[in-house]
């Protein structure tokens, strides 16, 4: 069996470091950790996921891969089933931001051991962003990838302190001169215009602070985007 990775699933797999043992949190069908140790980029993994059916998956690859004796498999939520001294580097993909964040919080170890987290969230990304600042965490590297039509972001995190993020580079992530940057940018421009657009008339009590919110994030995504532009000439 060959494993062919999504656009997606390769951003995260360049992002993790050559030689660890890797733990994949969530891993679904496994095909990332089996990639990586078919390209001889990693030598062991550890398959971790919450539910029996796509742990069940992770194993069929496995066996279809001839890597039986270098994953090994966890029913587990989060990293609980994991030891720190069985990983050097963690990847947690396809979750939302809230949900990572809270993986991550229920395992200090992560920062003690200064362990690499491959962090690729699907929605809340100022909150993880927000998270990672405040715990002692600083985003070495953040990429974007193509899927389709939908663009994703993945982020390479580390232990230390971070320079503070300014309110749109939590939601948007710091500029860069990624060639799908100013698609990203775009992205979020829409996403935040249409939102103040639709709360122009909103009333209640949590109206008024999201609306500060977004007329704090909209003019930085603004500006980064003439800074990219600016790049790309």
């Amino acid at each position: 069996m060959r494993v062919e990775l999504t656009p997606r699933l390769q951003m995260v797999a360049e992002l993790v470091p050559a030689g660890v043992r890797l733990a994949d949190v969530g891993t679904d069908h496994a095909y990332l950790p089996a990639a990586l140790i078919l390209a001889e980029k990693i030598p062991w993994a550890i398959a971790a996921d919450l539910r029996q059916g796509p742990l069940a998956r992770a194993r069929e690859t496995a066996r279809q891969t001839g890597l039986t004796e270098r994953i090994a498999f966890r029913l587990c939520d989060g990293l609980s089933g994991i030891r720190p001294e069985e990983t050097d580097a963690v990847v947690i993909a396809g979750m939302g931001g809230e949900t990572i964040a809270a993986i991550l919080k229920a395992a200090p170890w992560l920062r003690e051991r200064d362990i690499p987290l491959i962090l690729q969230p699907m929605s809340s990304f100022p909150d993880l962003r927000g998270w990672l600042q405040e715990n002692s965490f600083t985003i070495a590297e953040e990429r974007l990838a193509r899927e389709g039509e939908t663009l994703y972001t993945a982020l390479l995190a580390r232990a230390g302190e971070m320079e503070a993020l300014s309110p749109a580079e939590l939601w948007a992530g710091r500029n860069c001169a990624d060639p799908l940057r100013g698609a990203w940018l775009d992205q979020w421009i829409s996403r935040t215009s249409r939102a103040l657009e639709g709360m122009a008339q909103a009333r209640g009590e949590g109206a008024a602070p999201r609306r500060q919110t977004l007329e704090e994030v909209l003019p930085g995504l603004l500006t980064m985007k003439k800074e990219w532009e600016q790049w790309q000439q």
